[in-house]
């Protein structure tokens, strides 16, 4: 009869702590397909088969890290999670190396004026793209109507306003008029 463990070791002695590093205790969490739901003391336990004080110290030592959150639920009962930020984080970073980001292509947007108006019109063109990203297939009239009042950007008309927002707006990633020029404006993006 053998004496292997259910993970695998040859030998019935119980692991070291040294084999339950922070690192470990993370993939745990990461080595998921919800990577957003919370797990408890015991989920850490069953997974890596170690006691709850290593699984404990770990998941604290990883909250101070800043890799995890942790919240009281219950009385005796606590949670600890991956924060948002690290869950995008690579993916943010993999997704701005690919497409320049949008605030980088407004700061860069060929429009006129300096200082205070020039960033009056930046906020201007961004108003217009996140109206935009957010009502993806709207005409030129829908652009100035909702946008143009709130954000005029010193302009005193809505033509010069659209003249110029229009124009660099065009130029923004994931923006696309149509092809039959309507002024129907599309938002292509994700």
């Amino acid at each position: 009869m053998s004496n292997t463990a259910d993970d695998g070791r040859a030998d019935s002695s119980p692991p070291s702590t040294a084999e339950f590093t922070p690192e470990r205790v993370l993939s745990v969490f990461r080595n998921r397909t919800d990577q957003a739901k919370p797990l408890t003391a015991t989920d850490v336990m069953d997974a890596l088969g170690c006691s709850r004080k290593t699984a404990h110290n770990k998941l604290e030592i990883l909250v101070d890290r800043g890799d995890l959150k942790t919240r009281k639920v219950g009385a005796r009962s606590r949670v600890w999670w991956i924060p948002f930020a690290k869950l995008i984080g690579s993916d943010t970073r993999a997704k701005q190396q690919r497409d320049p980001p949008v605030e980088h292509s407004i700061a860069d947007a060929d429009l006129p004026g300096t200082g205070a108006v020039l960033d009056d019109r930046r906020a201007a063109l961004k108003a217009a793209y996140n109206y935009l990203r957010e009502n993806p297939d709207t005409d030129a009239g829908e652009l100035i109507t909702e946008v143009f009042q709130e954000h005029p950007a010193g302009y005193k008309t809505a033509d010069e306003w659209w003249d110029a927002i229009g124009s660099a707006l065009e130029d923004l990633p994931q923006v696309d008029l149509a092809a039959d020029h309507e002024h129907v404006w599309h938002y292509v993006g994700g």
